[in-house]
């Protein structure tokens, strides 16, 4: 799958000074898994952030700690275990070896995840996206940055996420000015 960080930049502004750069090789061994190549990019130009308000992309090691992909994914797993429990996960998590890494939330409490199988390829990951409750779920076989375009130009429309979002005028907020 290819990168649509040109796409996105077209409708999302770009912030005017450039993020940190994340510790890929290290989020990668802590994670166990690579991380695919466009949401790589989509963090090197923008960081972790808010975007129209609403979505809260996480990033690795964001000193922000409420954006970091790490500790935002530990949490998440701990909770989906939880809930799990008592509650059917969805299809894709009944596979032996499947894992959710969590790449972005919201204000409202919706997550956003890659499906990682064993021995998959990042760059071909599937997007889950959860609502508040954790009963629903959306899945969608695109990257991150394909995604976020096709959302944010109206292209593509999840159930899951607040009927507010997107915005009709795009904005990005860097998280370390949060």
């Amino acid at each position: 799958m290819k990168s649509h960080l040109p796409s996105l930049a077209q409708v999302l502004p770009c912030p005017t000074e450039p993020p940190e750069r994340s510790n890929w090789q290290e989020a990668e061994e802590i994670l166990q898994t690579s991380l695919p190549s466009d949401f790589k990019d989509l963090i090197d130009v923008y960081g972790a952030g808010l975007i129209d308000d609403y979505l809260l992309l996480a990033a690795p090691g964001c000193p922000n700690d409420v954006y970091d992909l790490i500790k935002l994914t530990n949490e998440r797993t701990e909770a989906n275990r939880s809930l799990w429990e008592f509650e059917d996960a969805p299809i894709e998590m009944q596979d032996e070896g499947n894992r959710l890494i969590c790449w972005a939330t919201t204000d409202n409490g919706e997550y956003l995840y890659w499906l990682v199988q064993p021995d998959d390829d990042p760059e071909k990951r599937c997007l889950m996206l959860n609502d508040a409750s954790g009963e629903t779920w959306e899945r969608f076989d695109m990257t991150v940055t394909q995604f976020l375009a096709a959302v944010l130009t109206g292209d593509i429309h999840s159930e899951v996420l607040w009927n507010r979002f997107p915005q009709e005028e795009h904005s990005f907020s860097s998280a370390l000015s949060l």
